[in-house]
């Protein structure tokens, strides 16, 4: 118990007020662990459900949310032996589900799901391959906007749910402090990790002590004080500031964490991905048009973007100085020109 008094310490709850979220922010906040749970158990993206659930409630505030627990508007149909709610949608004083928890409507959404045969055509599609669920949804009848894919899309881009499409259920904290580092200040959540935390360990037997001793909010813990001691340093081809990531994280943790828009960071890096994996080179100011050296010899594993990066040179100077199309790549052994124009064969 001592060491998880220490490890709870890293969430220090008492200083910070608790952080005025916009509803959307918050139903993610509050609804991505089970949105991941279930992509666990029956593999549908994570990011889909959490859409859905934002659309449906409008953020959790609609009354079938507020009054029934009902996050995914599934009306009683034939089959349903449980509470319900009378609530007006396509017609008047329509039948609907109502739910004890928010849980037991996830998990009958997934069941929902994976239950009818006209739905069975997505459980063919890569789980990860979010735009594909969201037009299948909609041919499969999931509702009649003849705009809901794209209504689900602009959620899942909007708040990039992506992410949790690439987490598990031991990782899902860490994923929505990615997305919202600033929730290490938020008393309100981390309070309820707090909460949450003490129940697991509670519900491990006493035989399995030594497993409570080291709680999956361990890795989490480590990987974000990793990121959060990631340092400025100064390129040693070029003198320009950058981080190495000492975890994967995201474009917005190293953006709120220096201060510099999301936006300069990807284009002085020239990427549009978010995502940034371990022992990456984030550059926080623009790179050179020359590298200090004048050429390089190419190994197995490098494309041109990491050989930009690693001499802090701009992407199109060096396919220009290579005399290169964008988008093609060198193979082991050629030469790359870092400073002069290669030379016409």
């Amino acid at each position: 118990m001592k060491k998880l008094l220490a490890i709870t310490s890293f969430f220090i709850l008492s200083k910070h007020q608790a952080q005025t979220w916009k509803t959307e922010d918050q139903y993610i906040q509050n609804f991505a662990s089970l949105a991941v749970e279930e992509m666990e158990k029956y593999h549908i993206p994570a990011s889909i459900t959490l859409a859905q659930g934002l659309l449906e409630t409008g953020g959790g505030q609609s009354r079938l949310a507020q009054l029934g627990n009902n996050h995914f508007g599934i009306k009683c149909k034939e089959t349903w032996t449980g509470k319900s709610m009378k609530h007006t949608d396509d017609a008047p004083n329509e039948c609907f589900r109502v739910y004890d928890n928010p849980k037991e409507s996830y998990e009958d959404h997934s069941k929902f799901l994976v239950e009818r045969k006209h739905y069975a055509g997505l459980f063919n599609l890569d789980p990860k391959d979010y735009r594909a669920w969201a037009f299948g949804l909609k041919k499969a009848g999931y509702a009649t906007n003849p705009k809901y894919a794209y209504i689900l899309l602009s959620k899942i881009e909007k708040y990039k749910l992506y992410e949790f499409d690439n987490a598990n259920s031991k990782e899902v904290v860490l994923t929505i402090l990615k997305l919202y580092p600033e929730l290490q200040n938020d008393s309100s959540f981390m309070a309820k990790l707090e909460t949450k935390k003490e129940k697991q360990v509670r519900n491990i037997p006493s035989s399995m002590t030594a497993v409570a001793e080291k709680p999956q909010f361990v890795e989490v813990k480590s990987k974000l004080t990793a990121l959060n001691e990631m340092l400025v340093k100064n390129h040693p081809n070029g003198g320009l500031k950058f981080v190495i990531a000492p975890e994967d994280t995201t474009i917005r943790f190293i953006a709120n964490k220096f201060g510099i828009s999301e936006g300069k960071i990807m284009k002085w890096n020239e990427t549009t991905n978010q995502e940034v994996k371990k022992n990456a080179i984030v550059f926080l100011e623009p790179k050179n048009s020359d590298a200090v050296v004048e050429t390089y010899t190419v190994v197995n594993g490098d494309d041109m973007y990491a050989i930009a990066q690693k001499f802090a040179i701009k992407l199109d100077k060096l396919y220009a100085k290579n005399r290169m199309n964008y988008g093609e790549e060198p193979k082991q052994g050629d030469i790359i020109y870092l400073q002069s124009k290669k030379p016409r064969s």
